[in-house]
């Protein structure tokens, strides 16, 4: 079987809809909500038909497509500025260090600050991959696509980037640190709350939500050990992330305190890497293994392929590739080692 990723369409809200049904809840970029995903599918429409390369405020969409069948298998998203339409809230981990001279004792207590110290970040999200295909290193070529599309479009994204994971979800389909911290004031559950934030924004966190810190101590032992800790089926994205240099640095979601990822976009490792070739053959037999992408905005197309650069600044890919991209000698892609 041969996959590529492509921009989303309209016609995609179905299988949309179907993979929202399978993510178990937390995935406030994948709602099981049809409106809300027609929206989704609306403003992505927006952004790639947007004909200036300014920085905006961007939702792109991207869906993980079987060449052979048309099926849709996967998705996931890239956003270019966080904040605009509301505000991007984060808890930040911070401590604070008193000391008592008279006891000759220090004390050190972690405190969660509500910030929004990443607004207007770009976020990459929403990855989601169908359960029936995770292998083959689909995953990869979900998560490494998304940074050749901000390389490929580079003066749309911000300077920072950002990838929120999400957090431990209990059997019940709750979450330990929404019952300990937000919930206490919302009288929601952790999944009405989950859902009207993928509905309507986050808006109500500001109204409602105190505005001083939290002592970590304070909360129960099983939002503690959860405070930055990845879902089990998010650890394996985790390790992606900190392979293309991002890094923890103390924000964690408001909702079920997973951690959020940041880097600088330029240092990324799959966008520092990536390399735009004139194509030169597309008869390759054997090279080096790369996922290699083409087309701008709505004819973006990725894949994964074999690559031999040139010294001339021609790239020679296989045949197989160059099916799936539907790209001839003399056109453009950009390419990345896997």
């Amino acid at each position: 079987m041969t996959f590529r990723l492509r921009a989303a369409r309209s016609q995609d809200l179905e299988p949309l809809y179907e993979m929202a049904k399978l993510t178990g809840g937390g995935f406030t970029n994948l709602p099981p909500d049809r409106d809300a995903l027609a929206n989704k599918l609306e403003r992505a429409a927006a952004a790639f038909g947007r004909t200036d390369d300014a920085l905006g405020d961007d939702q792109f969409v991207l869906v993980l497509e079987n060449v052979d069948t048309g099926a849709v298998r996967g998705t996931c998203q890239l956003f270019t500025q966080v904040g605009q339409q509301w505000p991007f809230y984060s808890y930040r981990l911070n401590t604070l260090t008193q000391y008592s001279k008279e006891l000759d004792r220090t004390v050190r207590a972690e405190m969660l600050g509500l910030v929004t110290d990443l607004e207007g970040a770009s976020e990459v999200g929403g990855l989601f991959l169908h359960p029936n295909e995770r292998a083959g290193g689909l995953g990869l070529l979900l998560a490494r696509s998304r940074y050749l599309f901000i390389a490929m479009h580079r003066t749309r994204f911000a300077e920072r980037i950002l990838a929120e994971l999400r957090g431990i979800i209990d059997d019940r389909g709750g979450s330990p640190f929404w019952d300990n911290v937000a919930g206490r004031f919302f009288g929601m559950s952790f999944q009405e709350a989950d859902y009207f934030n993928s509905i309507n924004g986050n808006q109500f966190i500001a109204d409602l939500m105190p505005k001083h810190p939290v002592y970590v101590e304070m909360l129960s032992d099983e939002a503690r050990k959860v405070i930055g800790m990845p879902h089990p089926t998010g650890r394996a994205a985790m390790r992606m992330l900190e392979n293309e240099g991002f890094a923890a640095e103390g924000y964690v979601d408001i909702f079920d305190g997973g951690p959020t990822m940041t880097a600088r976009t330029d240092h990324v490792k799959s966008i520092a890497g990536s390399i735009s070739s004139t194509v030169g053959s597309t008869d390759l037999d054997e090279g080096e293994r790369a996922l290699i992408a083409t087309g701008r905005l709505t004819d973006f197309r990725c894949c994964y392929g074999a690559r031999k650069l040139g010294e001339d600044g021609t790239a020679a890919i296989d045949s197989a590739a160059a099916d799936t991209l539907e790209v001839n000698k003399g056109d453009i892609v950009w390419s990345v080692a896997r």
